[in-house]
């Protein structure tokens, strides 16, 4: 661990990039064209108002959070997952917890049938937005038809005046077993890998940022493949510590990871370079009794209402700006 880190001093060279998947962030109107009806009032979930902005107020208060104990401020940028649309979005950066703090965000409808995407929020005092522009991903399922899904969000900015690419995934989960759909997130992969050497095609020393929920935990050959392609993950470390975002029985996963081109860890003047990786678990996240103590204190089980957060905890990361 660098020896800063053991300081409560904040530090005003130290920035904060974050990943949150904000599990089911729906707001309460019916979509007619997306599955969404569970998240409305007469749905499954008795989705309210009330529910929703409580959910808003919670999200928030942890994202003023990360890398809080070092950074002199909120994160500068912050990839989000399971998002319904620019509504929601809207009410992230509107909302008290987040209002003081110049956020603006990218998001896109994608094709996913359920509705939900990602989405990019950025600090505009911090973060120059330059483009966006979104990558499906085009899948198959086993009779052949068009596997709807998430599309792969590309950012380009100027963050604390460097140029950085970042990219914002949420890949197909493993609900029809690891091995079944594991070539969907080998999918992605590819198409992260696509989109990267576009990148590179205009400037080979692109810095480049993948972050997202991949479905995959760091060792998987979908997150690996990535790495092959001159990327550092923090993560790997995290995950051999035993740490984890989200608990599945009793077995932890890191899916939620932040990749960077391997140049983030080279010091040079005026550029900015990766320090720590850390997953917020902090104890207000988790469940506190039951069964489920230690895991992700989550708006529902099922479709009882429990209040709570998400069921994935943020991962965030370090970048320090090395000055003359």
């Amino acid at each position: 661990m660098f020896t800063f880190f053991k300081s409560k001093k904040k530090e005003k060279d130290i920035f904060t990039v974050a990943f949150y998947n904000l599990e089911n962030l729906f707001d309460t109107v019916d979509d007619p064209i997306t599955i969404d009806d569970d998240f409305t009032k007469q749905g499954l979930f008795k989705w309210s108002k009330k529910r929703y902005y409580k959910k808003i107020k919670k999200l928030t208060s942890v994202m003023t959070q990360l890398g809080s104990e070092i950074s002199s401020y909120p994160p500068i940028i912050i990839g989000v997952a399971e998002i319904e649309n620019k509504t929601v979005m809207n009410d992230l950066i509107y909302s008290k917890n987040l209002k003081e703090y110049h956020y603006d965000y990218v998001q896109y409808d994608s094709p996913d049938k359920r509705g939900i995407d990602v989405g990019f929020l950025y600090n505009k005092q911090l973060f120059e937005l330059l483009s966006s522009k979104v990558y499906p991903l085009l899948l198959e399922d086993v009779e052949g038809k068009r596997d709807f899904t998430r599309d792969v969000l590309l950012v380009t900015g100027n963050f604390n005046g460097e140029l950085m690419h970042i990219l914002i995934n949420h890949w197909p989960s493993r609900r029809d077993g690891v091995q079944e759909s594991e070539y969907k997130r080998l999918k992605a992969s590819e198409l992260n890998q696509k989109i990267v050497s576009e990148i590179r095609e205009n400037n080979k020393d692109a810095k480049i940022i993948i972050m997202g929920d991949f479905n995959d935990n760091p060792t998987n050959k979908s997150v690996q493949h990535l790495v092959a392609e001159g990327f550092y993950n923090p993560m790997q470390s995290l995950l051999d510590k035993g740490k984890g975002s989200l608990k599945y029985e009793k077995d932890w996963f890191l899916f939620d990871q932040i990749l960077f081109s391997t140049n983030f860890r080279k010091p040079t003047i005026n550029k900015h370079t990766f320090k720590y990786a850390e997953v917020f678990d902090k104890d207000f996240l988790k469940i506190h009794k039951g069964k489920n103590k230690g895991k992700p204190f989550r708006t529902y089980i099922w479709k009882w209402y429990q209040g709570g957060f998400s069921d994935h905890f943020p991962v965030y990361v370090y970048l320090k700006k090395n000055e003359v």
